[in-house]
């Protein structure tokens, strides 16, 4: 006989509430990952452009590549 245990209670509460409220941070966080592009060009607040910028202060573009970059990025 059982005697009145009933397999449920507060641990079944907990994880009811534990599973679900996965399943909604799930749901918002692949919400807000698939909605939240403000700027696709840019990266970590760096464009392009500043990228550019970089390589030609490095020597590695000429100042006819750059101008050409340049160019297509602001078109």
């Amino acid at each position: 006989m059982w005697h009145g245990y009933t397999a449920g209670g507060w641990p079944m509460i907990a994880g009811g509430i534990l599973f679900w409220g996965s399943i909604v941070f799930l749901i918002a966080w692949g919400i807000h990952r698939t909605t939240n592009r403000s700027d696709s060009l840019t990266h970590y607040g760096r464009s392009p452009l500043d990228y550019a910028k970089e390589r030609y202060a490095k020597g590695e573009i000429t100042r006819e590549q750059f101008d050409e970059i340049k160019r297509d990025l602001m078109s």
